[in-house]
């Protein structure tokens, strides 16, 4: 017994290079014919044709050697220049005479050539219901198998029960490229191989390569002497899909050694992988007919179908468990609480949920631990390796660490096998937080088909030689854990997405807090400045009508003529002006005033202050239209001179009709003042740019000015009697 923490490596370096697939012979018991694929004519040939079939045989057509049927048979099936089927092996009809036997043939495609094998027909061949309706039962059969050990069991027995072989083994490649016996059935003339591992060496990659490709290849007789193809120009024909290629050499002496008189192997595919091997020996030479081989092929095919079903729906249910442990744990998530509280909670079920026996959160310098895993100075060392070392090597996409053998990447873990000899790491998109799960070591009793770390040197010690025992090598693995399944990292890869998530809410739940915390001051500010605006604007409202109260007093008092007149005027300003804060005091918001109400409570005013007996003639038919504060005031400003302007020069002095309109055109205010008096010819404002009048005191300044601070123009209507005015401006105010 031989205690070890890697798994044996033998690195046959001279069978990975050799050309298995090109050996220039055949094995003997059947024959070859190459035949020109557009002219059927035999160019080569293998084995003893001359004394098996005919004689001559090259250059012959192959209508003279198998017959018209034959012929046109193969000329039906290769005719195709690019075929859409790569070498499809096609059995040609009925059977061939020999000399002193019966041949069935089987034909492919190879390049340009056809490639006929002949091999002796059964003495009594089955028919086709027969071999249909037993693999039907036989499909039937290993359906109901509850599990993959069980299905392979039955997969031996149904091999041994149709090659009648002394032992058929069902031989399983693991991750690591070794082999494993799986099932056996096997009578007394041979050992038994079960449980048995077999070092990856002894199936080469090329061998590997050709099993995906031929998925069946049997040696009658281990001890054969190989037939050469003739003539040598052709040795390097490729036979990869030939079944009866002759095979190496180091493989007849491995058969040797193992002492096995005769072999067949069926490939186990599972959707484009080679998941294993039925290897069937038998203690004596014998031979399997053609027909035997393809119902083994049609089976293998089945047990690999139904062992990939069961892979698949092992693998499907192992991945619910997890999903829905995952949810689960995620449903602790809670975005008021910090990593290490929320851990805190779960680490041990997180342990358990994964099959580990450790769970560690890595938050920066900081490490929290659950349930086996190393501590003190191990778990600081382990933790600045996984973060320092490791995980810094792995792409963004990667994100992900797992191993069975911890210390193969680590070395200060061969110290503490009992505590972490695998580990599953992930790191978090904080690049300082990570996941880390550790298994113990799982303690190994490896039962070995010979010693795995030997092979023999040859003679000339040049190349290697199958080890020449098989019998049992116990080997003690240590320092490795349990395999971390594919279902295994995706759901760890789950628990990071949603903690990533729940991570995510979380900072945004704070900000969320934070930007309505901010916002309450900003709202509370804005009321602070509303409610300083409104006291503003409530003692400017209170100062100006007692201004205003004070002018109209004065205007009484001083009588009829002009400083009464200045003084009226001046109290209308201070209307519109005043009336402009009083709307803005009254309305919620308080940045826009209604024209339409501004410019009626205005016009009420002005009658008022120009007198009781102008009131019935101020009309004004307005629209309603929302402007802000400044420019509604200014508007106001235009109205209010505009008025007096009438009130004072179109009717002598005198009360009589003026007319205000108020109206929207598309994005703009249009305000028109008119009267039916003197006209423009003594009016005191200058309109539309030309002197109308006396056009330079106080009102034609203020009108002029205000005007131009809306952006607006001023324009009179001649063709109407009297004067009419009209102010035209932006509703808002354009782009500086």
């Amino acid at each position: 017994m031989t205690l070890i923490t890697d798994p044996p490596v033998l690195n046959l370096t001279e069978c990975d290079r050799e050309p298995i697939h090109r050996p220039g012979a055949i094995q003997p018991h059947g024959l070859l014919l190459v035949a020109d694929r557009l002219s059927l004519v035999v160019v080569a040939c293998a084995g003893e044709v001359e004394a098996r079939l005919t004689d001559p045989v090259l250059g012959r057509p192959v209508s003279e050697l198998l017959g018209i049927q034959a012929a046109h048979h193969l000329a039906r099936h290769f005719a195709d220049e690019a075929p859409t089927v790569p070498d499809p092996l096609v059995v040609l009809d009925g059977t061939i005479a020999g000399r002193s036997e019966t041949f069935v043939a089987v034909a492919h495609r190879k390049g340009e050539q056809i490639l006929i094998e002949l091999e002796p027909m059964d003495e009594d061949p089955r028919g086709a219901m027969q071999l249909l309706a037993e693999l039907e039962s036989l499909g039937r059969w290993f359906e109901a198998a509850p599990q993959i050990a069980s299905l392979c069991e039955r997969g031996a027995t149904a091999f041994g029960s149709i090659t009648g072989f002394d032992r058929v083994l069902i031989y399983r490649f693991l991750d690591d490229g070794t082999g494993r016996v799986v099932a056996e059935t096997r009578s007394d003339a041979l050992d038994s191989f079960l449980n048995h591992h077999f070092p990856a060496a002894d199936i080469p990659q090329q061998a590997r390569a050709l099993y995906l490709r031929s998925l069946a290849r049997a040696i009658p007789d281990v001890g054969y002497t190989p037939a050469p193809i003739r003539p040598e120009s052709f040795a390097g024909l490729d036979l990869s899909d030939t079944g009866l290629r002759s095979v190496s050499p180091v493989h007849l002496q491995y058969m040797r050694h193992m002492e096995v008189g005769a072999s067949a192997s069926f490939s186990i595919v599972c959707e484009d992988r080679l998941w294993g091997l039925v290897a069937c020996h038998h203690a004596i030479p014998r031979r399997l007919s053609r027909e035997t081989v393809l119902r083994g092929v049609a089976l293998a095919g089945v047990l690999g179908r139904q062992i990939r079903a069961r892979e698949q729906s092992g693998a499907y249910d192992e991945r619910l468990r997890l999903r829905e442990a995952v949810e689960e744990l995620a449903t602790h998530f809670d975005t008021d609480k910090s990593s290490a509280a929320l851990f805190g909670g779960i680490g041990d079920i997180l342990a358990l949920t994964f099959g580990a026996h450790g769970f560690i959160h890595v938050m920066g310098d900081d490490a929290t631990a659950w349930g086996i895993t190393p501590t003190g100075a191990d778990l600081e060392g382990l933790v600045a390796w996984a973060r320092d070392s490791a995980i810094a090597s792995l792409t963004a996409q990667t994100q992900v660490l797992q191993t069975q053998c911890l210390s193969a990447l680590y070395a200060p873990a061969l110290a503490w096998p009992d505590r972490a000899s695998g580990l599953l790491c992930l790191r978090m998109p904080n690049p300082h937080e990570l996941l880390i799960w550790t298994r113990v070591e799982q303690r190994e009793e490896i039962a070995w088909a010979g010693n795995p770390h030997t092979a023999d040197k040859s003679d000339d010690d040049r190349s290697l030689t199958p080890r020449a025992s098989f019998a049992t090598w116990v080997e003690s693995v240590r320092g490795r854990s349990a395999a971390w399944t594919q279902e295994e990292v995706d759901a760890a890869r789950h628990f990071q997405r949603l903690l990533a998530k729940a991570q995510d809410d979380r900072a945004a739940a704070r900000l969320n807090r934070e930007l309505q915390r901010t916002l309450g001051e900003r709202d509370a500010l804005l009321r602070q400045k509303d409610l300083l605006m409104r006291e503003i604007d409530h003692r400017m409202l209170n100062s100006l009508q007692l201004v205003g109260s004070y002018l109209a007093l004065q205007a009484r008092e001083a009588g009829p003529g002009s400083v009464s007149d200045h003084l009226v005027q001046a109290q209308a300003r201070l209307a519109a002006i005043g009336l402009v804060h009083r709307q803005l005091f009254r309305r919620e918001q308080t940045d826009t005033v209604d024209l339409r109400v501004y410019l009626g409570e205005l016009m009420r005013d002005l009658g008022q202050a120009l007198g009781g007996e102008w009131a019935p003639h101020l009309r004004s038919i307005l629209t309603p239209i929302l402007m802000t504060g400044d420019r509604a005031m200014h508007v106001g400003i235009v109205l209010v001179e505009l008025v007096i302007n009438a009130s004072k020069y179109a009717y002598g002095g005198a009360p009589g009709p003026i007319a205000v309109t108020l109206g929207r055109q598309g994005g703009q205010v249009r305000l028109t003042v008119a009267d039916q008096g003197v006209g423009r010819d003594i009016a005191g404002i200058e309109a539309g740019g030309g002197a109308t009048g006396k056009g330079t005191g106080f009102g034609s300044l203020m009108v002029r000015a205000t005007v131009a601070r809306l952006g607006g123009t001023l324009t009179d209507d001649a063709l109407r009697r009297g004067l009419s005015l009209t102010l035209v401006a932006p509703i808002t105010a354009p782009e500086p």
